[in-house]
């Protein structure tokens, strides 16, 4: 059975409450903000640790020192140059080659987008266990920290975000938010919030939990050994090519554009949804990241599977789902109904979805 879900008004679907009302103050006509319901929102996901904590405040004070993780600078710093031999092999690679380091880019990037992002962290659709191992297998090549870690970091970076306890604070800059929250250690609040979430849904998933367990050699094997023998060894590709290309290059691209998500869509673009928040719509994020670049879209109704309100358009991740969900092995995918999308862009958006 695959079922569509949709948070509206109608008595047809799960209801929330209407985004907006009406009244009259003094004889004229105002809009009077009515919030969504985020307790009926969660009681229908079966969490809420994903939506925005108003009651949050950063400690007074200094800051605390910031203090670098050399090892991981070294690695990211060698992974980087890498990828920049990597490019001066392209011309020499065959064909298959190349087409297998796209082949292993997508399969990846869905482990992040359609599996620990939109399945896990927002339970966004369900699942079938033969689809969660295959998402998971897809995660450990992606090589981005295992699933639990992952789903904490990004459950905190909405709870908390944009503040001293969001892992990727875009206020502290772009770098910061792009790359360099993984080369220092975390904020205390970081730590601290992040310990106080609620990931038992998570920690009751045998499979996350499984690869949890494994997650190093589960890392050697899927995100370089396997992209890189299966060219050597089917049409006898160089094992330098091999190395460098579907597996380095492939993984060097495939951290960026999700920092990208981090980076440059809580930057550059525009705000149709919630021009009171930073994340923005970019469509070119979008477009390498597999649709996750609908970002204002994303942190004003978090619980979409689709993470956007144009269905496949720079989407491919809500493609994917769609077809998991024809094939039967994904169902209960969460929606937002049209009315209250665009109730909520007349009543907080920038009104940039006036002109297209």
């Amino acid at each position: 059975h695959c079922c569509l879900s949709k948070f509206s008004s109608s008595s047809s679907t799960t209801t929330v409450g209407t985004a907006t009302s009406r009244v009259t103050k003094n004889g004229d006509a105002v809009m009077e903000k009515n919030v969504l319901n985020h307790e009926d929102l969660a009681g229908d996901q079966g969490m809420i640790d994903d939506i925005f904590d108003e009651t949050y405040r950063e400690k007074e004070g200094p800051k605390p020192p910031m203090q670098y993780v050399w090892r991981n600078i070294i690695l990211m710093s060698l992974l980087h140059l890498g990828g920049l031999l990597a490019l001066t092999l392209i011309p020499s690679a065959k064909i298959q080659t190349l087409a297998w380091a796209l082949l292993c880019f997508l399969l990846s990037a869905l482990g992040i987008t359609a599996g620990s992002h939109r399945l896990w962290s927002h339970r966004s659709y369900k699942a079938t266990l033969p689809l969660r191992i295959f998402l998971t297998i897809a995660n450990s090549m992606a090589f981005q920290n295992d699933i639990y870690e992952w789903v904490r970091d990004h459950r905190a970076h909405h709870k908390f975000s944009e503040t001293d306890a969001d892992p990727h604070n875009a206020t502290r800059g772009f770098f910061f938010s792009h790359i360099g929250w993984l080369l220092v250690r975390k904020h205390p609040d970081v730590i601290e919030k992040g310990q106080k979430l609620d990931l038992s849904d998570i920690k009751a998933d045998k499979v996350v939990m499984f690869q949890r367990r494994y997650y190093k050699p589960s890392v050697v094997l899927l995100c370089f050994m396997l992209p890189t023998l299966v060219p050597w060894y089917f049409w006898d590709e160089s094992i330098v090519i091999s190395f460098f290309i579907p597996a380095i290059l492939r993984y060097t691209i495939g951290l960026n554009v999700t920092w990208l998500v981090n980076s440059a869509a809580h930057m550059f673009g525009n705000r149709p949804y919630d021009q009171y928040i930073s994340p923005r719509e970019n469509s070119l994020v979008s477009l390498g990241a597999l649709g996750e670049g609908f970002h204002n879209y994303h942190h004003t109704f978090p619980y979409d599977y689709s993470t956007s309100e144009f269905g496949w358009r720079f989407n491919i991740t809500t493609a994917f789902i769609d077809l998991m969900c024809l094939l039967g092995l994904a169902s209960d995918r969460k929606r937002v109904s049209k009315e209250v999308i665009l109730a909520r862009k007349m009543r907080t958006g920038d009104g940039s979805h006036k002109s297209g």
